[in-house]
């Protein structure tokens, strides 16, 4: 007598995403997250950045094909010291750890561009996904700290209204030892890397080396720090929230510093959430909607979330890069041929930024308890 094989089928929930158009769904696998293969989310050691044009083409190819499958890799050899590293780590411990009176002194609330502190439980990135389990500072590009340096006075007449830095969040940080200077210097060796690193995605899309350098002199580059707070035991069972709710970044990529205590998912393309688990020495670089945009859906920005239940203190720094807030873009020419036409019209990357930031601040319709 034949025995009946029965294959089982995985099972989809549906997941709400804001987007700068409004929210979208994806199905999304309720298989349990699994850890990343590495042709998933490569190591790849990017010190050929600082070499010669043919060690930063082939560095290229390598970006390239990780740019265009997941979206998602990890940089080791990037350059950024050590020294820069930790002394953001100890601003970011320094800052967390004050009491909720003292953080309020830089509220998200008190400025007109997303600078400052953004408490626990007050926001939500995904509707599906409960409350965001986390608390954030968040400072913006000003030009007086730009690496490359930059006279505030001269800065161009169509470029100034597109400056996001708020000062309040320096002012009102100034009783902490050492704060704003951990801030800054870790932020300056991002901008430095990400400097570097558009080229790279420059050769990566066939084009001139220094096509983007006209529209990076003033850029969106944004410096965040995150906090998840330790649960208990009882609280990690019991909670429905979850660390940051799924979302895709809004610029042309984000370099992200992560501590050893891991949480960081990515959905693949089959609808499996694949942990991107930490790696010492290395910073997870993800590409951002803009430059998916701008490459005609070449590059992937993908979905992706903070999953946390730790009974300990979980840390991370990302720095998101962008264009010039008043450079106005389209679809790359090496992007588009007969068959691929432009998918999208010209925008800014500020205008795009801002459709995305009104989009997800929606204040959560769900009572704090």
């Amino acid at each position: 007598m034949a025995t009946e094989t029965r294959v089982q089928t995985p099972a989809y929930t549906k997941l709400e995403l804001r987007t700068a158009y409004g929210p979208v769904y994806r199905e999304v696998s309720t298989n349990p997250p699994r850890e990343a293969r590495a042709d998933e989310i490569p190591v790849i050691d990017i010190s050929g950045i600082y070499g010669d044009l043919e060690a930063r083409k082939e560095l290229a190819s390598r970006v390239k094909h990780a740019a265009e499958s997941t979206g998602f890799f990890y940089i080791k050899g990037h350059g950024i010291p050590e020294s820069a590293i930790q002394g953001a780590r100890k601003a970011s411990r320094d800052f967390f750890k004050q009491s909720e009176e003292k953080k309020l002194l830089v509220s998200k609330d008190k400025g007109k561009w997303y600078n400052g502190y953004t408490g626990n439980q007050t926001a939500m990135a995904s509707p599906t996904e409960g409350l965001d389990y986390r608390e954030s500072f968040a400072w913006r590009y000003e030009p007086q700290y730009d690496p490359d340096p930059k006279d505030p006075s001269a800065v161009p007449a169509e470029v100034k209204p597109w400056i996001r830095g708020e000062n309040y969040v320096w002012e009102g940080t100034d009783h902490i030892p050492g704060f704003k200077e951990g801030c800054i210097t870790y932020w300056q060796e991002c901008l430095k890397l990400a400097r570097r690193l558009v080229r790279i995605f420059a050769l990566c899309l066939d084009l001139p080396e220094d096509y983007f350098d006209s529209v990076t002199t003033y850029p969106g580059s944004d410096g965040v720090f995150n906090y998840y707070p330790a649960m208990s035991e009882e609280e990690a069972k019991a909670s429905r929230d979850i660390g940051l709710g799924s979302h895709t970044d809004l610029q042309c990529f984000t370099l992200l510093w992560q501590d050893m205590i891991g949480g960081l998912q990515v959905l693949n393309n089959g609808g499996q959430w694949i942990k991107a688990s930490p790696i010492e020495g290395t910073f997870v670089v993800n590409i951002g909607d803009y430059l998916m945009r701008l490459t005609n859906d070449r590059m992937k920005s993908t979905v992706h979330r903070v999953y946390n239940r730790s009974t300990v203190d979980r840390y991370s720094m990302p720095f998101f890069f962008g264009f010039n807030f008043n450079e106005t873009c389209g679809v790359l020419p090496s992007c588009v041929d007969n068959d691929h036409p432009a998918k999208y019209e010209p925008i800014s990357c500020g205008d795009w930024t801002q459709l995305r930031f009104e989009q997800t601040d929606v204040q959560p319709k769900v009572a704090v308890q």
